[in-house]
């Protein structure tokens, strides 16, 4: 059955008492798969880490975890999202170990080469231009600097079926590839034998 378009609007930029219900059951849902991605990322104790889409915020505590000597920034164009993630990890974001930015990915408010790896967990669907998006990624990253994408790409029927054209984009697997190859990444591991698509790339050193 396919969801009401006002409740996938609410996954791309939630707003309100409905937003939050979002919020809530999406940290529910999707928590395997972001452990997926975390655990190919290879993240290391001093790692500066970036999560983008970061939402609800729940992956933030783990990734801080595994980079104690490091830092962790989520960053998501929704205000109350970023309120929600600051509120489940203010012990963090007080100590100075997690932060916390409202800002699309097209025009991340960070420094080049500002962190060691990336994280975008099902959020591709929704940027507006992938290319640019990607090079934005890059450019906070440092060379061979790590990137996890996990993602349903246009394969997965029942995804297709199951969400509004209107909001989610599902792209076919050579195009997203292709972007990443175009934005300086060279990818390390692939795994595309199930849906969603888990791409792991790294920041050509050139780039």
């Amino acid at each position: 059955m396919r969801r009401p378009r006002f409740i996938a609007e609410q996954a791309r930029d939630a707003r309100g008492p409905i937003g939050r219900l979002i919020a809530f059951i999406m940290a529910r849902e999707t928590w395997a798969q972001n452990i997926r991605a975390i655990e190919a990322l290879g993240i290391e104790v001093g790692d500066h880490i970036l999560d983008v889409g970061c939402g609800h915020g729940r992956s933030l505590a783990t990734l801080a975890a595994r980079a104690p000597n490091g830092g962790v920034t989520g960053v998501d164009p929704s205000e109350l999202m970023a309120e929600i993630a600051v509120e489940r990890n203010r012990a963090l974001v007080k100590a100075g170990r997690v932060d916390v930015a409202v800002a699309g990915v097209e025009a991340l408010p960070f420094a080049d080469g500002a962190f060691d790896k990336a994280l975008c967990v099902h959020v591709l669907y929704f940027w507006e231009d992938l290319d640019v998006a990607l090079r934005e990624i890059a450019r906070v990253l440092k060379p061979g600097g790590r990137l996890a994408l996990l993602f349903r790409t246009d394969a997965d029927k029942a995804a297709v079926k199951s969400f509004p054209a209107e909001v989610y984009r599902f792209l076919p697997l050579d195009r997203v590839m292709a972007a990443l190859d175009d934005a300086g990444f060279d990818p390390v591991q692939s795994d595309h034998r199930l849906e969603p698509v888990l791409v792991i790339a790294r920041k050509r050193s050139n780039t």
